[in-house]
C-alpha cells in the first residue's frame, strides 16, 4: 500500500472546537502531517466539554476530531512563541484558521504577510459570518442554525425553531474547507514548479480559501434555499414531513416508529401492495406524486393505521425486499451495528480507545490512523526540530 493522498503534505492547524478541527482531521486521515497550534494550559476549548469522557479521562468531543494530529503548545502572545508560530506557516503547505476575522492579521500570520514568506501557502479562514460586515458576530453553531435559517425548517408546525442534534453547521463548514483546500491545492500542483507542472517557470501559486457557517449553511439547505432563491417560496417547519414528496416521513409500526421515503409511483404502488391496501394504489386521487402531496393527511393516516399491524423490523425485511426504501428510527448504538452487519467498519480503535472510522474509502491510498488524539504539547520537541534553528 503506498502512502496516503496526502501525504508529504504539512498542515499548520490554528483552529479549535469543531469546523476547523474536523477539516483538518478529514485532511490527516488522507495522510497529511497536521501539526495543532494550542494555548498552554488549556488548549482546545473542546478538551474540557465533557461528560462524555473516554476511558483514559479525555473528552469524547475533542477526541471526535483531532485524531492523526501533533499537538505544540504556543503562546501567541509570546513574541518566541510567536516566532515558532511563523516558521510553521511558513514551512506549511497549508494553513486552517477560525479566529475571529482580523486576529491573525493582528499577530502577523494573516494571509498577506505569509504570502511573502511562503508563495505556495493555501491559506484557509473559517468565520461565522464572513471577514466584511459579520467580521464582529460571533461564529457559533447554534447562532448560525437559527439566524440562517435551519431552524426555521426543523422541528414541528405549531412548536419553536429547533436545532439538529448535532453541530451540524460547523460539520458542513468543515466539508466545504476540507474541499476548498484541496481544490486550491490542485490549482497548485498545476500552475507551480519542483515536480508537478514541470517547465512553467513559475514558483507555486498558493491562495486563500474562505468559507463561513453561514454561506456554508445556505449552500447545505439545497431544496429549501433553492425555493427561496428561485421562485421566492419562504418553507416553514414540517416537522418529519417532506414538502414535494408524500409519503415520505415517520409512521407508527406495532412496537416503534419507523420511516418510509417512497420517492416514485412504482415505489408508492409496491407500498401498497406490501401492506395489503391496493385500494390506495387504485384510487386516482394517490395516482401521482403531486396528488399525494395534495392529499397528504388521508393518505398518510391510512398508510399509519396499516403499518401498526406489525413490528419495525418486520416491516423492513417485507419493504426492502419489495424495492421500498424505510427503516426503524434507530439510536446510535443500533445505528454501529447496523453499519457493521452491512461491513462498512464504522468504528476502528486507538490506543484501546474507540474512534469513528472515515467515511471515505479510497482503493489506492486508503485513509489511515496513525495516532489518537494528542495530549497537549506533547510533540513541542518534534515540530521545534523539524522547523531547524
Amino acid at each position: 500500500m503506498t502512502g496516503g493522498a496526502l501525504s508529504g503534505l504539512l498542515v499548520a492547524d490554528f483552529s479549535r472546537v469543531l469546523a476547523g478541527p474536523y477539516a483538518t482531521m478529514l485532511l490527516a486521515d488522507l495522510g497529511a502531517e497536521v501539526v495543532k497550534v494550542e494555548r498552554p494550559g488549556t488548549g482546545d476549548d473542546t478538551r474540557a466539554w465533557g461528560p462524555p469522557y473516554a476511558p483514559g479521562g479525555q473528552a469524547t468531543y475533542f477526541l471526535g476530531v483531532n485524531r492523526n494530529k501533533r499537538s505544540i503548545a504556543l503562546d501567541l502572545g509570546d513574541e518566541a512563541d510567536l516566532e515558532v508560530a511563523r516558521a510553521l506557516a511558513t514551512r506549511a503547505d497549508v494553513l486552517v484558521e477560525n479566529f475571529r476575522p482580523g486576529t491573525m492579521d493582528r499577530l502577523g500570520l494573516g494571509y498577506d504577510a505569509l504570502r511573502a514568506l511562503n508563495p505556495g501557502l493555501v491559506y484557509c479562514s473559517i468565520t461565522g459570518f464572513g471577514s466584511g460586515a459579520g467580521a464582529g458576530l460571533p461564529g457559533y453553531d447554534l447562532i448560525a442554525q437559527a439566524v440562517g435559517g435551519l431552524m426555521s425548517v426543523t422541528g414541528e408546525p405549531d412548536g419553536p425553531g429547533t436545532k439538529a442534534g448535532v453541530a451540524l453547521v460547523d460539520v458542513i463548514t468543515g466539508l466545504h474547507a476540507a474541499l476548498g483546500v484541496l481544490a486550491a491545492l490542485r490549482h497548485r500542483d498545476r500552475t507551480g514548479e519542483g515536480g508537478h507542472v514541470t517547465g512553467t517557470g513559475r514558483p507555486h501559486q498558493g491562495q486563500r480559501v474562505e468559507v463561513s457557517l453561514l454561506s456554508s449553511l445556505l449552500s447545505a439547505l439545497t431544496n429549501h434555499s433553492s425555493a427561496y432563491a428561485a421562485a421566492g417560496v419562504v418553507p416553514e417547519a414540517m416537522g418529519n414531513r417532506h414538502p414535494s414528496i408524500v409519503p415520505y416521513e415517520v409512521f407508527h409500526a406495532a412496537d416503534r416508529p419507523m420511516v418510509i421515503a417512497a420517492g416514485n409511483d412504482r415505489q408508492f404502488r409496491a407500498l401498497c401492495a406490501v401492506l395489503d391496501r391496493p385500494d390506495l394504489a387504485a384510487d386516482p386521487r394517490y395516482a401521482t406524486n403531486a396528488g399525494r402531496v395534495a392529499a397528504r393527511d388521508g393518505l398518510v393516516s391510512a398508510l399509519d393505521d396499516a403499518l401498526r399491524a406489525r413490528p419495525a423490523d418486520e416491516w423492513f425485511g417485507l419493504l426492502t425486499a419489495a424495492g421500498v426504501p424505510c427503516g426503524p428510527i434507530n439510536d446510535l448504538a443500533a445505528a454501529f451495528a447496523l453499519a457493521e452487519e452491512l461491513g462498512l467498519e464504522p468504528s476502528v480503535r486507538l490506543d484501546g480507545v474507540g474512534q469513528v472510522a472515515a467515511p471515505v474509502r479510497l482503493s489506492a491510498t486508503p485513509p489511515s490512523y496513525r495516532c489518537p488524539p494528542p495530549e497537549l504539547g506533547q510533540d513541542d520537541a518534534w515540530v521545534r526540530e523539524i522547523l531547524g534553528p
